[in-house]
C-alpha cells in the first residue's frame, strides 16, 4: 500500500507545466483539503486537524493567501478568532488537480483486466470507509503522546474490573487471588486426565 502511494504521488506530480501557474506544495494541499471540508475553520482548529505546529501552519497560510486561493476573515462569534476559507480561485485549483489525476489514473486503469479492476475497486472502497471512520475518530494528539487526562499507553487505560473475593466461611486454606475452593489435601496421589 506505502508503494502504491509513493508511486502515485510522483505519478500524479506529472503534471504539465500549463496546469496551472502556481505551484502548490504537497503541506499546502492539506491545509487546502482541510479548509475545503471545514470551512470556516479557525488556525487553532486547522493545527490540531494537521498535527503541527500553529506557527508552521501560519506560514502555510500566509503562502496560500498571497496565491489567493485561501482567504482569511474575522469570525463573527469572536472577533480574535480568524475563519479560513478557500477562494473561488482555490477551489478551482482544486477541481483542475482532482480532473488531472482523474485522468491519470483513468489511463493507468485501463492497463488492467476489468476482473482485476473490479477487484481493487471493492478494495479501495473497503479501505476508503477505514479511512474515513479512523479520520473522524482517531484523536487529534499522536499515539503516545499524553492524554487530557495526563495518562498516558496502555497502563493508562482502565481493564475490567475484578470482583472481590467472597470471604471464605468454610475454613479451607487457598491461595491469594485464587478463586476456587480446594479440598484439603488427604495424602492420596490424585490423577488428572
Amino acid at each position: 500500500m506505502r508503494g502504491v502511494i509513493e508511486l502515485l504521488e510522483v505519478y500524479w506530480t506529472r503534471v504539465p507545466d500549463g496546469f496551472s501557474p502556481v505551484s502548490v506544495s504537497a503541506p499546502q494541499l492539506r491545509v487546502m483539503y482541510v479548509i475545503e471540508r471545514r470551512e470556516g475553520i479557525n488556525l487553532r482548529q486547522l493545527s490540531t486537524e494537521l498535527e503541527a505546529a500553529p506557527s508552521s501552519v501560519s506560514r502555510l497560510c500566509d503562502r496560500l493567501e498571497a496565491i489567493g486561493f485561501v482567504r482569511r476573515s474575522s469570525s463573527a462569534a469572536s472577533r480574535r478568532e480568524v475563519e479560513l476559507r478557500l477562494t473561488a480561485q482555490g477551489r478551482v485549483h482544486l477541481d483542475r488537480l482532482r480532473a488531472r489525476r482523474e485522468e491519470r489514473l483513468t489511463a493507468v486503469l485501463a492497463r488492467v483486466s476489468p476482473a482485476s479492476r473490479a477487484l481493487f475497486m471493492e478494495a479501495v472502497e473497503a479501505i476508503r470507509v477505514a479511512l474515513t471512520a479512523a479520520v473522524r475518530t482517531e484523536p487529534a494528539t499522536p499515539p503516545g503522546s499524553p492524554e487530557p487526562s495526563g495518562r498516558s499507553g496502555p497502563a493508562a487505560r482502565p481493564g475490567p474490573a475484578t470482583p472481590p473475593e467472597p470471604p471464605d466461611t468454610t475454613g479451607v486454606e487457598r491461595p491469594p487471588g485464587d478463586g476456587r475452593r480446594r479440598a484439603p489435601d488427604d495424602g492420596r496421589e490424585r490423577r488428572t486426565g
